[in-house]
C-alpha cells in the first residue's frame, strides 16, 4: 500500500515560468538549477539561505549536468556553456550548434560532454579541450534525450522517431551497435512529455517512459524488455530518476503526481501531489530529493522517502529488475570459487622428526625471543622469522590463487532474453518458453510434421531446461521455496493411457544439465550426482562422479557422457575431464580423460553425431570429434572444422559467430549469429550447414574458373588463378578429402568392432569396405596431380601408393597406369615393386627395430 507523504517543503521561485532543470554535484555539496531566465542558481546542501546566483549566462536554458568542479548548461540558442563551481562564474562556451540544444550529459569521468540538439548529429566534446569532438550520426531523427551508461562505454539516444539508439564508445570512432524499437513514444523534441533514459546504478539496464504511461526496464546485454513499473500514472510521464543505490525509482507525470516505486517489487510505495514536475534529482547520499516544475519553481525535499521505507536507501547497490536475472540463474553463473580448506599435513613417514619421535628437545631457559628476531625454535625444531611462512617466503608475497570453475550449461539452450528463452534447439525441432508473469507458456515445434505434431501447454512448474528426441520431450524445473526440483518426461507416442511421468529430486538439489537418448534419461545436479532413469521413470543408477562440480552431459543410445571440473591448472582455471560409459552393459569407455581445450577457451556445447560419435564445440569456434572413444585410454580429439577459417570470413569484412546445433550427414549444422550476438533469438533463425574442413592452412581455397584467361580479372580486380593455382587448390581439396575419409573410416571401424548384431555388423563392414575404396580413389586422384607436377615429385607420389589400403593389387595396378600415362617410368617401376611385395603377402613398410 502506498505511504502517506511527509511534510511538504516550500516552493522556491528560482526562475521565470518555463522549462526548469536541476542537477546535484556527485559529492552532493551543491544543487544547480537552470531555467528560462538568464540566471543560474547554486544551492548549498544543508543551507536554507539564499543561493549563489550566476547572472552571466544565456536565456532559455533547457538542460544541465554537473561534476564536482564544473557544470555544463545547454540553451535553446544552440550554445553549450561550461561554468566553474568553485568560482561560480562562466568559464567558456563548450560548443555551438545551429539549432536549439535539447539535452546535455557528462560522462562518468566528466571528460566528455554529450550534446543533443535539433540537428541530426549528436556531438561528444572533450570538456578540457573542446577541439576534440566525436560525432554520432547513424540515426535519422533529432535526439530528445541522451545518457551515458555507468561506465561510459555506451551512449544511449532517445530520438524523436520513437527509437532508442545505442552507440559504443570504446573505440575512437563511435559505432551504432543496436536499435531498441517499440519502447518509447515518438515525441517532438520540445514536448514536455519525457522519453528520458535513466540508467540503473548497477549498469545492467536502463528505464524509459512508455506511451502507455508505464516505465519499462531494458537490459544492456541483449537490449530486451525486462520488468515494467506499470499502472501508476494516469498521465504521461514527464520525469524519472533512480535513487543512488537503485532501490527506489521516482517518477513524475502530467497527473500532478510524483510516485516512488520499490525496484524489487515494482510497486508504488508513496504518492506525492506536485504538479508540472519536469526534472528530478536525488542527493548522492542523503534522503533528499530536489525537483523542478514548469513554473520555474524548485523544491528541495528532505526526508523525501517516507520513514518506513527510508531503510531502502541505506542498502547496498540493488540489482536492476530483470524478469530472469542472469546473476541468480542456476548453471548460468560461475560457481563459487572458495579456496579449498587447507588440510593439516601430518609428519611424513620417513621424515627426521617422525623417526626421532618429534622435534629435538630444547632447553626452555636457553633464550627468549624478546625482540622478534627469530631466535626461538618452532615445534618442528626449525628457526623461523616471524614474517616467513612455512615455505620460508614472506607472507606478504605468497600468492593466493582461487580456482575458477567452468560454469554449467545445458547443450542447445539459451539464457533468458527478455521474457523468452529457447529450452532446446536440435535437428528434431525446438522448444521455447515465454514468461507470462506467474506461469510460462511452453511450445514444442518439429521440423518434420509428418511424424509429429506441434504442441504447447501452460507451464506452472516454470521449466527452464528441456531435451527433445524422436521419442519424447524431457523437462526440468529448478527448486523454489519448499518445492523441490522436478523432472518431467512426455513421450510422443504410447500404447497405454498413462503417457507421461514426473519425479522430484531431493530438497535443495537442482538440475545443472540433462540429456535424453533412446534408452535413458541422464541428469546432473548441484549435489554432484549423476542420476540415470529409464525412459519411463525407473531409477536406473545414481553415482557421484570424480570430477566436480559438474558442467554438462550428453547421451546416445546406451552411452552416457558427463563432463566436470577437474584439477586446477597453473592459470587458476580448472581442467575439464570427461567420462563415457555404457550404462546398460556397465562398461567404462573413457574414465576421467581430459577435454582438449586451448588456454583460456571454454566449452560451448557437447553432443553426439548422428552416427554416435562425441563432438564438442569450444569458444574458439573449433569443432572437434573424439576418435577411438570406445577403447579405454585410446581416445583422441580430432578437429573437424575451425569456423574462423571459413572462406566466407576470408575478406575480413564480415564478423559472425556460430551457435552449434548438431553434426549430421557429414556436416556441421549451426545458427549464424551476427551483430555480436552469442545466442539465437526470435523469430527463430534458419539453420545453416558447413562442410568439414580440417585446419591445415589459413589460406582460403581459390575459386576455379571454367575458362581461364590470363588477361581476365575477377570482381575484386585480381587476376584469375592459373593452372598452378588450380593444382594447388586441387591438392588441398584432396588432402582434406583423404583426412576426413580416414577419420570416418576409423570411426566406422570402431563401431564394427564394438557391434554385437550380426546383421548390423554385416552392413557396417560393407560400408567400411566402400569407404576404404573411396580413400584409395582419393589417393589415385592425388597421385595424378603429383605426376603432373613433374619427376621431382616422385617420392611423394610413391608415398601415396604406400598409403593405399587395398591388398588385392587392383589399386596399385591402377596407380602404375597413371604413372605410365604421364611418362613417369622410374615411378612406375617403384610402384610395381610395391605391388609385388604386397602380392607376396609382405609389407613394404620398414620393420620395427
Amino acid at each position: 500500500m502506498a505511504s502517506t507523504a511527509p511534510l511538504r517543503p516550500r516552493a522556491r521561485p528560482a526562475h521565470t515560468q518555463g522549462s526548469t532543470h536541476c542537477a546535484y554535484t556527485p559529492d552532493g555539496s551543491k544543487l544547480v538549477t537552470v531555467g528560462s531566465n538568464n540566471t543560474i542558481r547554486l544551492y548549498k546542501t544543508g543551507f536554507d539561505g539564499e543561493p549563489i546566483n550566476i547572472d552571466d549566462c544565456q536565456e532559455q536554458n533547457v538542460s544541465v549536468d554537473a561534476s564536482n568542479e564544473f557544470f555544463v548548461v545547454g540553451s535553446e540558442d544552440g550554445t553549450v556553456s561550461l561554468y566553474s563551481i568553485p568560482d561560480a562564474t562562466f568559464d567558456k562556451f563548450l560548443l555551438r550548434c545551429s539549432l536549439p540544444i535539447r539535452d546535455v550529459a557528462l560522462s562518468p569521468d566528466s571528460k566528455w560532454c554529450a550534446v543533443a540538439s535539433d540537428e541530426l548529429t549528436v556531438k561528444l566534446v572533450r570538456t578540457d579541450d573542446n577541439t576534440q569532438i566525436r560525432h554520432l550520426n547513424e540515426h535519422n531523427k533529432p535526439t530528445k534525450h541522451l545518457a551515458f551508461d555507468t561506465k561510459g562505454a555506451t551512449a544511449t539516444l532517445a530520438c524523436s522517431d520513437g527509437i532508442v539508439y545505442v552507440y559504443s564508445l570504446t573505440s575512437d570512432e563511435p559505432e551504432l551497435i543496436n536499435k531498441v524499437d517499440g519502447v518509447i513514444a515518438a515525441l517532438e523534441t520540445e514536448s514536455e512529455v519525457s522519453s528520458k533514459i535513466a540508467w540503473h546504478p548497477d549498469g545492467r539496464a536502463f528505464a524509459v517512459p512508455t506511451p502507455t504511461r508505464d516505465i519499462q526496464v531494458v537490459s544492456k546485454n541483449d537490449w530486451e524488455k525486462q520488468r515494467a513499473f506499470a499502472n501508476g500514472h494516469n498521465g504521461d510521464v514527464t520525469a524519472l530518476a533512480w535513487s543512488p543505490n537503485g532501490a527506489i525509482l521516482a517518477s513524475a507525470g502530467k497527473d500532478k503526481k510524483i510516485l516512488l516505486w520499490e525496484t524489487k517489487t515494482q510497486s508504488v510505495i508513496a504518492r506525492l501531489d506536485y504538479a508540472n514536475v519536469i526534472d528530478i534529482a536525488w542527493h548522492p547520499r542523503d534522503n533528499l530529493v530536489s525537483f523542478t516544475n514548469s513554473d520555474g519553481e524548485v523544491y528541495i525535499h528532505p526526508d523525501f522517502v517516507p520513514e518506513q521505507f527510508a531503510p531502502l536507501l541505506k542498502l547496498g547497490k540493488q540489482p536492476a529488475p530483470f524478469i530472469h536475472d542472469p546473476l541468480s540463474e542456476i548453471g548460468r553463473r560461475p560457481l563459487e570459487t572458495r579456496p579449498p580448506p587447507i588440510r593439516q599435513r601430518r609428519d611424513s613417514a620417513g621424515s627426521y622428526d617422525s623417526l626421532m619421535d618429534g622435534a629435538l628437545p630444547e632447553d626452555d631457559d636457553f633464550v627468549i625471543d624478546d625482540d622478534g628476531a627469530g631466535y626461538v625454535i618452532n615445534g618442528n625444531g626449525k628457526r623461523m622469522h616471524h614474517d616467513l611462512d612455512g615455505f620460508g617466503e614472506p607472507l606478504s608475497k605468497r600468492p593466493h590463487i582461487e580456482p575458477e570453475y567452468h560454469e554449467a550449461f545445458q547443450p542447445g539452450s539459451t539464457p533468458w532474453r527478455g521474457n523468452r528463452k529457447y529450452l532446446c534447439l536440435n535437428l528434431i525441432g525446438f522448444v521455447w518458453t515465454v514468461d507470462q508473469d506467474g506461469h510460462n507458456t511452453v511450445t514444442v515445434e518439429f521440423y518434420d510434421h509428418e511424424f509429429h505434431r506441434d504442441f504447447h501447454f501452460t507451464d506452472t512448474f516454470l521449466y527452464d531446461k528441456a531435451c527433445l528426441t524422436e521419442n519424447g520431450t524431457l523437462f526440468s524445473c529448478p527448486p523454489k521455496d519448499d518445492t523441490p526440483a522436478t523432472i518431467f518426461y512426455r513421450p510422443h507416442e504410447t500404447w497405454t493411457s498413462r503417457t507421461d511421468w514426473r519425479t522430484q529430486l531431493p530438497k535443495g538439489e537442482a538440475v545443472l544439465a540433462m540429456s535424453l537418448s533412446d534408452s535413458f534419461v541422464t541428469v546432473t545436479t548441484t549435489a554432484n550426482y549423476v542420476r540415470v532413469y529409464t525412459l519411463f521413470g525407473i531409477p536406473y543408477r545414481v553415482y557421484r562422479p570424480k570430477s566436480t562440480p559438474m558442467v554438462t552431459c550428453a547421451s546416445w543410445r546406451d552411452y552416457v557422457w558427463t563432463v566436470g571440473n577437474g584439477p586446477v591448472g597453473a592459470d587458476g582455471h580448472t581442467r575439464l575431464l570427461y567420462t563415457i560409459e555404457n550404462a546398460k552393459r556397465d562398461e567404462m569407455c573413457q574414465n576421467e580423460d581430459t577435454v582438449a581445450l586451448p588456454d583460456g577457451a571454454t566449452l560451448k556445447s557437447i553432443f553426439f553425431s548422428d552416427n554416435g560419435d562425441p563432438c564438442i564445440y569450444d569458444s574458439t569456434g573449433t569443432l572437434l570429434t573424439l576418435l577411438h572413444w570406445r577403447q579405454p585410454s585410446r581416445a583422441s580429439w580430432i578437429p573437424l572444422l575451425d569456423t574462423k577459417l571459413l572462406p566466407r570470413l576470408a575478406s575480413g569484412r564480415k564478423t559472425e559467430t556460430y551457435f552449434p546445433i548438431a553434426v549430421a550427414d557429414g556436416k556441421f549444422h549451426c545458427i549464424i549469429l551476427k551483430g555480436g550476438d552469442q545466442y539465437p533469438y526470435f523469430p527463430r533463425p534458419l539453420l545453416s550447414e558447413f562442410d568439414f574442413s580440417i585446419p591445415l592452412t589459413s589460406e582460403p581455397p581459390k575459386p576455379k574458373k571454367k575458362a581461364p584467361n590470363p588477361d581476365a580479372m575477377d570482381q575484386d580486380g585480381t587476376p584469375e588463378p592459373d593452372a598452378d593455382d588450380d593444382d594447388e587448390s586441387e591438392t588441398r581439396r584432396l588432402e582434406q578429402q583423404y583426412l576426413l575419409k580416414g577419420i570416418e573410416a576409423a570411426q566406422l571401424q570402431d563401431l564394427v568392432e564394438s557391434s554385437s548384431s550380426s546383421s548390423g555388423n554385416s552392413a557396417q563392414r560393407s560400408g567400411l569396405a566402400r569407404l576404404e575404396l573411396e580413400i584409395d580413389k582419393t589417393l589415385l586422384q592425388f597421385l595424378a596431380v603429383e605426376c603432373r607436377e613433374g619427376e621431382d615429385r616422385g617420392m611423394r607420389a610413391l608415398e601415396l601408393v604406400r598409403l593405399m589400403r587395398d591388398r588385392t593389387g587392383r589399386m596399385v595396378e591402377a596407380a602404375g597406369k597413371i604413372a605410365e600415362r604421364y611418362g613417369r617410368t622410374i615411378l612406375g617401376e617403384k610402384i610395381r615393386e610395391v605391388g609385388e611385395v604386397r602380392a607376396g603377402g609382405g609389407e613394404d613398410e620398414d620393420e620395427d627395430f
